[in-house]
């Protein structure tokens, strides 16, 4: 259900709700972390969406473990090289929205802080652009500084490796995804290799920014509310869901015998697939979960693509 469309009385219940978790939120973290999840499924009120984003994130940790460090890193000059780069994508993120519609505007200024602070903070990756999307959505929903904790932890805790160059960890993740595309949807999975469609030509923007620039903005918030809570396993979630929508019939393939007709197909996905309620039913449906919580440790160790660190990350966020 739409944040519009819910009863005012209920939406101020959920905010209460939310309140009472967010000041006791190391207690519920420990001892209802249940409840918590099925509270993101439902979506977070508009009004607190922001800290809770931050809580669930890690990020108020960070900052308060690091505190003046955005401060600092915000008085430095930055590296030349990526601050060209910034500059040029400030105006492409969300130019529709009131916040970024002006070039030099508040918005685009507090874009290029939490960027710039980023290729701070972590020199050796600096910035890449799949993280300006990133950054928009939460400067949308917390001040700077929390935008820039935010980033770090999707980054670091939720999206290791995305930002590097060499994109090893984003190859590494496609080649699971296609692995759970074989037990969601056959039919999908044998269509993307009859065609030699590598995974890295159709999840790269979904994943990297986190289907921010693929879904409808009220999707975009429900999805980004469960990833949260429940890390990058909703992203691929998502994926599978889109892939088996638009792949997982033999009438759908009917119109797509190629791999540019595929690639079209995936780069205009039909509206009721990325209808926020049907998404949140499929996304929490038993037979994506279940998909989505046993990857074959064969299939990782077979493509041999990535750092040790980065599968034991992911199965192990894979089975909360």
């Amino acid at each position: 259900m739409h944040n519009a469309d819910i009863p005012p009385d209920v939406l101020r219940q959920r905010e209460a709700k939310w309140l009472d978790m967010l000041n006791s939120w190391d207690k519920w973290m420990a001892k209802k972390h249940k409840k918590v999840k099925l509270r993101c499924q439902k979506g977070i009120p508009p009004s607190l969406r922001g800290r809770a984003w931050l809580y669930l994130s890690g990020g108020k940790v960070k900052k308060e473990q690091n505190q003046g460090k955005f401060q600092e890193l915000d008085s430095q000059p930055g590296d030349p090289k990526w601050l060209d780069v910034i500059e040029k994508d400030l105006h492409r993120q969300f130019p529709f929205h009131e916040m970024f519609v002006a070039r030099g505007g508040h918005g685009q200024q507090d874009l290029f802080r939490v960027l710039k602070a980023y290729t701070l903070h972590r020199p050796e990756e600096g910035y890449c652009q799949a993280q300006a999307p990133i950054a928009a959505v939460l400067l949308m929903h917390m001040p700077a500084e929390d935008a820039f904790w935010g980033l770090v932890q999707i980054c670091e805790k939720y999206l290791p490796g995305y930002y590097s160059a060499g994109l090893e960890a984003i190859q590494l993740d496609g080649e699971i995804l296609f692995a759970l595309l074989k037990r969601v949807s056959p039919v999908a999975h044998r269509h993307l290799k009859k065609y030699k469609i590598d995974p890295i030509l159709y999840m790269t923007e979904w994943f990297m920014c986190a289907f921010s620039r693929t879904l409808p903005w009220v999707s975009v918030l429900r999805m980004w509310d469960m990833f949260f809570c429940e890390g990058v396993k909703i992203i691929f979630r998502v994926g599978l869901v889109l892939l088996k929508c638009m792949l997982g019939s033999q009438e759908k393939l009917k119109v797509c015998q190629g791999q540019y007709e595929t690639m079209e197909l995936l780069r205009s996905i039909e509206p009721r697939y990325m209808h926020e309620a049907f998404l949140v039913q499929e996304v929490s449906s038993a037979h994506t979960l279940t998909c989505c919580t046993s990857i074959s440790i064969q299939t990782i160790f077979k493509h041999g693509l990535i750092m040790k660190h980065i599968h034991i990350y992911f199965l192990k966020n894979a089975t909360h």
